[in-house]
């Protein structure tokens, strides 16, 4: 009995000595106001990751692997019978062929101006003059550098050959020659075959092919620049005189 209230005793000193802190109520009431935003944004961040992973590791079948869902065991399928690609159509078939049958056509698929010529010279030095040259000789720099030395243009055979045997022979290579169908399309292709053409009458012309006062050979350019490997030659022009101001002063 007498051990019991030393026991009492002491407990009721301790709590004496010891200071009641209240409870910070407005502080949970933050904290919960807190928890209930954030809570659901954390859920729904959750929830997209989820979707997105789902959408990663979704079903598909690898390229070439195989497959049980059809008999032939192949996850890669043919075309549909008949599908065309866009802009694949290609229902001109001398536009995109240069042949009539089986035999190469000797016209231009469109009417050439101006502006398909110089387009066509353009495609030209960038795609055909490091073999053939700029004048079409076959005596280009690859050629130069020990490369297979192509005929001349200007040879009788090709002089003769038809538009549509250039136009098949750049769409598909020929010999040592690659194709070009990839990098060059169809209407440039044309393009370049008028413009071999002019390079076949400009180093075969006579006097009766060039306008009056121009002469066969033409004269040589004079530049007001030569150029770098950066730019092109300035090349200077003459003022053509009037007839009617010609021995004039002003």
């Amino acid at each position: 009995m007498t051990q019991a209230l030393k026991r009492t005793s002491l407990l009721d000193g301790l709590s004496a000595r010891l200071e009641v802190v209240p409870f910070p109520v407005t502080w949970l009431g933050g904290f919960c106001r807190r928890l209930f935003i954030v809570f659901p944004a954390v859920t729904a961040l959750l929830a997209l990751s989820a979707c997105l992973q789902d959408m990663h590791d979704q079903p598909r079948f690898k390229p070439l692997a195989k497959s049980d869902f059809y008999a032939d065991l192949r996850s890669e399928r043919p075309p549909v019978e008949d599908t065309v690609a866009r802009g694949q159509l290609h229902d001109d078939t001398y536009f995109y062929t240069g042949k009539i049958g089986s035999n190469p056509g000797d016209y231009m698929p469109f009417q050439v101006t101006e502006k398909d010529l110089a387009r066509g010279r353009e495609r030209y030095n960038i795609y055909c003059a490091p073999c053939h040259s700029r004048v079409g000789d076959g005596n280009g720099m690859i050629v130069q550098r020990g490369f297979k030395q192509p005929p001349s243009y200007h040879i009788e055979r090709l002089r003769k050959a038809p538009l549509g045997y250039f136009f098949d022979v750049v769409s598909n290579g020929f010999g040592s020659m690659p194709d070009y169908a990839s990098q060059i399309p169809a209407q440039d292709r044309w393009r370049i075959v008028a413009y071999i053409r002019a390079l076949q009458l400009s180093q075969n012309a006579t006097q009766a092919d060039v306008a009056a006062g121009e002469k066969v050979p033409s004269e040589a350019p004079h530049f007001k620049e030569p150029g770098s490997g950066a730019s092109l030659p300035v090349v200077e022009t003459k003022q053509v005189e009037r007839p009617e101001t010609a021995g004039h002063e002003r």
